[in-house]
């Protein structure tokens, strides 16, 4: 008899509030691991495919209904002792926004990544983890920097989203010219703002690219 084993979809939703790295999360009230963290997620149904179930826990379970997130599949995990209560998979997701509102489920919250990392619930600090890490990486070969900013934002405002996602802090004229020369990354809006104080900035918005040429490494000295 082939045995039947429950699929589920865990999200991390990633987003920077308050100049820091913010991960979408709710504390359990029960066992197991009562009093910890956890993801928010979900069984998929039958008649969903995997991309419907992640946006429908998006919307009804992380309580994020209608919100524009970039959804990305991150890994699957699958080792037989990762919930205690019965063998699961889990197909996590990868979501990344800027400036999220607060959930509309009471029992979700916004929580700096640093203070996640101590000690979450099943195997969702190895999650969580990994998600970070594919949204660091992504930083370094993708625009998806911008995904973190609103439509029109400042070569400032960008270079801030990397040093809180990278955590450490990157020189100003070096990321200027490194993201204005990387093709199709940015394309000038033809406006400024004085949102960042001092002179006018100019404003920018993401551009065509799907890679960035070149990458931005965290490996290169700034």
């Amino acid at each position: 008899m082939v045995p039947r084993i429950p699929v589920s979809v865990d999200l991390v939703v990633l987003t920077v509030r308050r100049q820091v790295l913010s991960a979408l999360v709710w504390r359990r009230d029960k066992p197991p691991y009562e009093g910890r963290w956890a993801l928010s997620g979900g069984f998929i149904q039958l008649d969903e495919d995997l991309p419907a179930a992640a946006a429908r826990v998006l919307a009804e379970r992380a309580g994020l209904p209608g919100a524009a997130v970039h959804l990305e599949q991150l890994q699957t995990y699958g080792y037989p002792d990762r919930d205690p209560r019965q063998r699961v998979l889990s197909v996590a997701y990868l979501g990344l926004a800027p400036h999220l509102p607060t959930s509309t489920e009471a029992h979700m919250s916004w929580q700096p990544v640093s203070a996640l990392l101590r000690e979450m619930a099943f195997d969702h600090r190895r999650i969580m983890v990994d998600g970070i890490e594919r949204a660091r990486a992504k930083l370094e070969y993708t625009p998806l920097g911008a995904a973190f900013c609103p439509p029109e934002f400042t070569v400032a405002e960008l270079r801030r989203v990397y040093e809180i996602v990278w955590g450490r802090p990157l020189d100003p004229r070096n990321f200027h010219r490194k993201v204005t020369k990387a093709e199709g990354f940015l394309v000038p809006t033809g406006g400024t703002t004085t949102r960042d104080g001092g002179r006018p900035a100019k404003l920018y918005r993401r551009g065509p690219a799907v890679a960035l040429h070149p990458p931005m490494l965290r490996s290169l000295k700034e």
